[in-house]
């Protein structure tokens, strides 16, 4: 399986590309993946991109139910203060849920299912992973975001910033519980796995156009996929889930292993002139199409 196993430190590459800090995972293909830490000043950048939208967020909807209330109906009387009560609870209630819901709700729902990222993080390039360097799920990101209430306290996450200050990772009480990190995005990150059969690796290794518009599955004979098992799937998920943290070297290295070892297994040499990562997608695609997911 393609498993990871951390260890932390800092090199002189990853000083002069500007991170003090950097994360090293390394895979049992005894290839090294690097993960530049996120400090404390982008990370702050970060959360108050992220309130400023929930303020205008909050400001708008609460802008929109006065301008409602002003313009409903005036009931006269009793009857009156009794709606006015009855409606003041109910407000009073539907705040506090809203507020609960956009405050951890916003943060968990963002890193969860957005890559890892909220529109803060999003602007300044970083993103959560876990200490393994996959990608976090809800779990985590429940985790994390649940206590961020103690990490603010007593105000500007303070708590959060001393806990930060105390470990390599600079991970604060809730990176601590979920097993999570923050780190940098790379600027030469590209989607890979897309829907379309030009891919990322057509633009590394040039092919004839008509072979770009080709069904990627029809690369791989049914019969060797055949051979294949969810683990086999699950390796090239996971080295997918982590390309984008690597380098084109790197990435172009890793690839070429998987998919040699998927040949043997296969009993099929690889297709000539395909790049490896393309091979992969094409595997990974006759897998699920003759599963049926």
């Amino acid at each position: 399986m393609y498993e990871s196993y951390k260890t932390n430190g800092s090199d002189e590459s990853n000083v002069s590309n500007g991170y003090a800090d950097q994360l090293n995972i390394e895979t049992p293909e005894q290839v090294e993946l690097r993960f530049p830490i996120a400090g404390i000043g982008s990370r702050f950048l970060a959360i108050l991109t992220d309130s400023l939208i929930q303020g205008a967020t909050l400001f708008f909807l609460f802008l929109g139910f006065a301008l409602i209330v002003s313009a409903a109906p005036k009931i006269p009387g009793a009857a009156a203060a009794a709606v006015s009560d009855t409606g003041t609870k109910w407000f009073v209630a539907v705040v506090v849920l809203f507020y609960f819901l956009l405050y951890w709700g916003y943060y968990s729902l963002f890193e969860a299912f957005w890559n890892g990222q909220t529109p803060g993080k999003r602007l300044l390039k970083i993103r959560v992973i876990k200490d393994s360097g996959r990608q976090i799920t809800l779990f985590e990101a429940l985790a994390r975001n649940l206590l961020r209430v103690i990490d603010m306290l007593p105000s500007f996450y303070l708590v959060g910033v001393i806990a930060m200050l105390c470990n390599k990772e600079q991970k604060r009480l809730g990176d601590l519980v979920a097993g999570t990190i923050v780190v940098h995005e790379r600027s030469n990150e590209q989607p890979l796995m897309s829907h379309n059969s030009r891919t990322f690796t057509a633009s590394l290794y040039p092919q004839p156009v008509e072979a770009a518009r080709e069904p990627v599955s029809a690369a791989v004979p049914a019969d060797g996929v055949a051979r294949l098992d969810a683990g086999d799937l699950n390796v090239i998920d996971t080295f997918f889930s982590r390309a984008l943290d690597l380098d084109l070297e790197k990435r172009a290295e890793i690839a070429g292993r998987i998919a040699d070892r998927m040949s043997t297994k296969m009993r099929v040499p690889l297709p000539e002139g395909m790049a490896p990562e393309r091979v992969l997608e094409s595997i990974a695609h006759s897998m699920r199409a003759q599963s049926g997911r």
